[in-house]
């Protein structure tokens, strides 16, 4: 089966590339927005979110984005660093915009969650604050599909992605597609394709790959197997496509595939499964396990996340995630 080759001697594993914010999480479970008492703030955003994943893992992971220079801001910032994060990539932005903030309650369906990203700090980003030698020092780029919705950060992405490639670094593209962040599903689909066209890995749900391929001139009803293989005709050697509780199927450059099902837990909240298993996904493969292990690996992760009541505190350690599995598969 496909294995991704990583370069050796590179400082950082990971780097993440878009947004870090602030999630307020409602204290009471199953409680409507209006009755809630108050919220727990934690630091959020897919990148932030993973970057977190993969430093409690054992990961050396560093962060490309963008925070106002305000007192959220510096609650990121300082967050981050608490967990060894490396920040070299980070912009404090002074021209006004703001750190995003998502307000949610803490539901295992049906979860409001109110977002706030008008004039996000880190849709700022612009590519003069990319450095072309930080990304050099990674062996895979992490990039968040939602970095691609506007610009400057959506050139600012692209320019990553392509110095990236040129220093030989791995690049996983997480379609992470927000329709709130578009204009358009036509415009997110024409970037979106661009950005996987780059890319080693795509992973996506099957929504995600259905507004990618909205421009493909083929029927409208796409399938797996479809999907697979139109995006395997490109640069990229792994597609994972995953469906939520039926879990996800895995498409490799060289004609395989294979399914991996989900951990059954009691779910607490409907987010941060995604990031967790990114990040597990990723520390697995680096450390020389077998794509299908790893996968596993990010389903454990994912599962050990919606069990609890927040994203990043939510990341299992090492020792947290193989206990888990191996108690899952002891029972």
């Amino acid at each position: 089966m496909t294995s991704l080759a990583y370069p050796a001697n590179r400082s950082l594993d990971v780097i993440c590339f878009g947004r870090a914010g602030v999630d307020l999480y409602a204290r009471e479970d199953n409680v409507d927005m209006t009755d809630v008492s108050g919220f727990d703030k934690f630091v959020g955003g897919s990148p932030a979110n993973i970057a977190v994943a993969l430093s409690k893992l054992g990961a050396k992971a560093g962060l490309i984005s963008c925070v106002s220079d305000d007192g959220l801001g510096r609650y990121v910032c300082d967050y981050l660093r608490s967990l060894k994060v490396d920040l070299k990539g980070m912009t404090i932005d002074k021209s006004g915009s703001r750190t995003s903030l998502a307000i949610t309650e803490m539901k295992a369906s049906d979860c409001e969650v109110v977002i706030y990203r008008n004039n996000a700090a880190d849709l700022a980003l612009s590519i003069k604050q990319v450095d072309k030698a930080y990304i050099a020092q990674a062996k895979i780029l992490l990039v968040s599909g939602t970095a691609l919705s506007t610009s400057p950060s959506r050139e600012a992405a692209l320019a990553a992605i392509r110095y990236a490639r040129d220093a030989g670094t791995v690049v996983i593209l997480d379609v992470d597609y927000r329709a709130y962040s578009w204009h358009s599903p036509e415009e997110s689909s024409l970037y979106y394709q661009l950005a996987a066209s780059l890319s080693d890995v795509v992973i996506g749900n099957r929504e995600e790959f259905d507004v990618m391929e909205m421009l493909d001139k083929q029927s409208t009803e796409k399938n797996d197997d479809e999907t697979a293989f139109r995006y395997l005709n490109d640069a990229t050697q792994v597609v994972i496509i995953k469906a939520g509780e039926l879990g996800s199927k895995v498409y490799t450059r060289d004609g395989k595939n294979f399914t991996q099902g989900i951990f059954p837990v009691e779910v607490k909240k409907p987010f941060g499964a995604g990031d967790s298993f990114a990040g597990a996904l990723m520390y697995a493969l680096l450390q020389g396990h077998s794509l299908q292990e790893s996968v596993k690996m990010g389903s454990a992760a994912a599962a050990i996340n919606v069990s609890k009541k927040n994203c990043t505190e939510a990341m299992p350690t090492r020792e947290e995630l193989m206990d888990f599995i191996a108690t899952y598969e002891a029972a």
